[in-house]
C-alpha cells in the first residue's frame, strides 16, 4: 500500500547527503591538519618581524643591512647588541634565540633571517623541530612545515 501524504526521505536522497558531507570532509580534513603547525610558527614570524624590522633601522642608520662578518658568532641575531634586540625579545614558548640566524653578502643590500625549530631550546622545542621559517628584506614569508 502507497500513501499519497507519505513523509521522509528517500534512501536515494539521504545517500546523496552522506555523500556530497563525504567529499566535503576529504577535501576540509587535510587542510585543518596543518593549523597546530601553522599557529605555532605564528610566534617565530613576529620575531622575524621584529628581527626585520631593526635591520631596517640599522639600514638607516648605515646605508647598508648587517651582514654576518659583523657578528661574532657566525650570524645569531641578538649577538653584541648590534641591532638592539635582545635574548628576552626572542625567547618564546616554541622557539628559543638559538633559532634565529641571518644570512647576506657584506656588499649586497639583501638579507634573509631565518628560523629553525630544530635549533630550538625552548620548553616546547620538541613541538616545532621540523618548521623552518623564513624572511627577507621584502618582507616575504616562507614557511615549511
Amino acid at each position: 500500500m502507497f500513501w499519497k501524504n507519505q513523509r521522509g526521505f528517500t534512501m536515494v536522497e539521504l545517500m546523496i547527503v552522506v555523500t556530497i558531507i563525504g567529499v566535503l570532509a576529504s577535501i576540509a580534513f587535510p587542510l585543518f591538519q596543518l593549523v597546530p603547525e601553522r599557529s605555532k610558527s605564528t610566534e617565530a614570524v613576529t620575531a622575524l618581524g621584529l628581527i626585520r624590522s631593526s635591520m631596517r633601522i640599522y639600514y638607516v642608520e648605515h646605508g647598508t643591512f648587517a651582514n654576518p662578518s659583523l657578528f661574532t658568532d657566525g650570524a645569531q641575531v641578538t649577538s653584541g647588541g648590534l641591532l638592539g634586540v635582545s635574548n628576552s625579545d626572542l625567547a618564546g614558548r616554541y622557539f628559543s634565540t638559538e633559532c634565529y640566524t641571518f644570512s647576506g653578502a657584506t656588499t649586497a643590500n639583501a638579507f634573509t633571517i631565518e628560523c629553525d625549530g630544530s635549533a630550538s631550546t625552548a620548553l616546547f622545542a620538541s613541538e616545532v623541530g621540523a618548521i623552518v621559517v623564513t624572511i627577507d628584506q621584502d618582507g616575504e614569508l616562507t614557511r615549511v612545515f
